[in-house]
């Protein structure tokens, strides 16, 4: 049994689409912080993302953890040429591709950007090796929104449009386990 600690990093207060850009995350609410490093468990091994406000935030809420080296599968959903822009632009630039890219989440995806399925099937592989080399260990991997919906949706074993369902707010933590051949998740969206 492995439990999976999936924790949003800290708010980057951008009104537009941010993937791969690498911003940085408002660490100041201190107390949130504290609150959510009391909440892992301290003997966890920790694991970021490789952009600023994921790798931040894990420092933020390291302590005496363990740590891994930064992980480039573990970022965000690349969102192309949408990156940096409001919604609303992108829905008036084209507003069928919009529609298809989270009505329907798979296949499609932004121009030069990666569809739901691609980034699903990136960051399961880089959990599953994760998972592999430190099976039976609370791992706690600090990430994106993206990221940790593609583990609600692998652990529910629901479809795309189901995992887009569910909140994952900034300074969470989703508890997912990873037991023999199957997943059960604890929490989703918790805010200690």
């Amino acid at each position: 049994m492995t439990r999976l600690h999936l924790v949003r990093h800290g708010p980057t207060h951008a009104k537009t689409m941010v993937g791969w850009a690498d911003l940085p995350a408002d660490l100041s609410d201190r107390a949130a912080i504290a609150r959510l490093s009391a909440h892992l468990p301290s003997d966890a091994i920790v694991v970021s993302s490789d952009l600023s406000r994921a790798v931040d935030t894990a420092n933020a809420i390291q302590g005496t953890r363990h740590r891994l080296p930064h992980h480039t599968d573990l970022r965000e959903i690349n969102f192309g040429t949408w990156e940096l822009r409001a919604f609303a632009e992108i829905e008036a630039e084209d507003p069928e591709l919009c529609f298809a890219y989270w009505d329907n989440p798979g296949e499609v995806r932004p121009p030069d950007g990666e569809s739901w399925n691609e980034v699903r099937a990136r960051v399961d592989t880089v959990v599953d090796s994760l998972i592999a080399a430190h099976t039976g260990r609370d791992l706690i991997i600090v990430a994106h929104f993206g990221v940790i919906l593609t583990q609600v949706q692998r652990a529910l074993d629901s479809d795309a449009q189901q995992a887009f369902s569910h909140r994952i707010d900034n300074l969470s933590v989703t508890e997912i386990t990873r037991h023999n051949n199957s997943w059960t998740v604890d929490r989703i969206n918790h805010r200690p």
